[in-house]
């Protein structure tokens, strides 16, 4: 009797970049002080959104490594994505360029996987939400919070987000109690309704 070879399963394949994303984007990659990876996670629905922060290894160094300062996925994504999309629509190179990274996060299942560059308000504001919306289980007022800091400036954005992370463990944690009252509301409170309402007739 002849021996049957029983085959390994397929490997699923990643999309190959396209070519904008080569030419246009990955430039960028090494240098933008903020980045955005599109991923996934064995124990997290996919996507899973991860946003890091580039900076010096030390004080004299000139090398950088990136640092994890959010993460992001499930319904609370898919409750935030059109304010996330608004954030990578209006991201710009060093020349003033749009990169329009918002197509990579569009459509009914996300395909993309790999890394965007994102400038410093980017950045900042995508932190900022990824860190605040962590305790908050009414997804009300995650995409309430999403929708109003995609309005903060680059200074807004990265005064808050210092708040949070640079001043201890118990000043971090009342900052952003504080942060979720004042953007995400009192929970159960109407108003909240009223506000995402406005915002999305908006869209």
């Amino acid at each position: 009797m002849q021996a049957t070879t029983t085959m390994p399963p397929a490997k699923r394949s990643k999309p190959a970049p396209d070519d904008f994303y080569s030419k246009k984007v990955a430039p960028h990659l090494d240098w933008m002080p903020w980045l955005l990876r599109v991923t996934d996670h064995r124990d997290r629905p996919s996507p899973v959104l991860i946003v890091k922060h580039r900076r010096p290894i030390d004080d004299k160094s000139t090398q950088t490594e990136l640092v994890d300062r959010g993460i992001l996925y499930g319904d609370a994504l898919r409750r935030c994505l059109p304010a996330i999309q608004q954030v990578l629509s209006r991201v710009r190179d060093e020349s003033d360029k749009h990169l329009d990274l918002h197509q990579y996060l569009q459509g009914k299942s996300i395909t993309f996987r790999g890394n965007l560059p994102l400038d410093e308000g980017s950045g900042a504001k995508l932190a900022l939400l990824f860190r605040l919306q962590e305790r908050v289980k009414d997804l009300d007022r995650v995409e309430l919070m999403a929708r109003r800091i995609d309005n903060f400036t680059t200074e807004e954005a990265t005064y808050w987000l210092s708040r949070i992370l640079h001043f201890g463990q118990a000043g971090n944690r009342w900052a952003a109690a504080g942060m979720r009252l004042m953007l995400g509301g009192m929970p159960g409170d109407p108003a909240i309704a009223a506000m995402l309402k406005d915002f999305r007739s908006r869209d």
